[in-house]
């Protein structure tokens, strides 16, 4: 009887039999899987828009300057709601100690927009 049962339960004679018991579980697995819905995450690798139309100047000029030297992730991962102390500094620490080329109007619009918007 061992011997019969070797001889038919060779490898290639299970594989033969388990391989494609395999297949058809997963394809029914497929077939039955409910589809994954999930929210988009809010978009971190652009400015986020003005709220307002006065802020536009601020926007642009964090377009224009900011994006030379880091991402928009880099300002976006900054705590929320620190106010406009917090991005008046930020920004001067930017152009007192890095030395970013940002004029001074720019720097106050730049601050204004970041902190009415992040």
């Amino acid at each position: 009887m061992r011997k019969v049962l070797r001889a038919v339960l060779t490898i290639p004679a299970l594989a033969g039999l388990v391989l494609p018991a395999l297949i058809a579980a997963g394809l029914t697995g497929a077939v039955l899987a409910a589809p994954v819905r999930y929210d988009v995450p809010e978009p971190t690798a652009q400015f986020r828009a003005p709220k307002d139309t006065a802020h536009q100047a601020g926007f642009e000029a964090a377009q224009g300057n900011c994006q030379t030297c880091h991402s928009v992730d880099y300002i976006a991962t900054q705590p929320p709601g620190k106010g406009k102390a917090f991005w008046e500094a930020e920004v001067s620490k930017m152009i007192k100690i890095y030395h970013a080329p940002i004029d001074e109007a720019d720097g106050r619009a730049i601050a204004t927009y970041l902190s009415d918007t992040y």
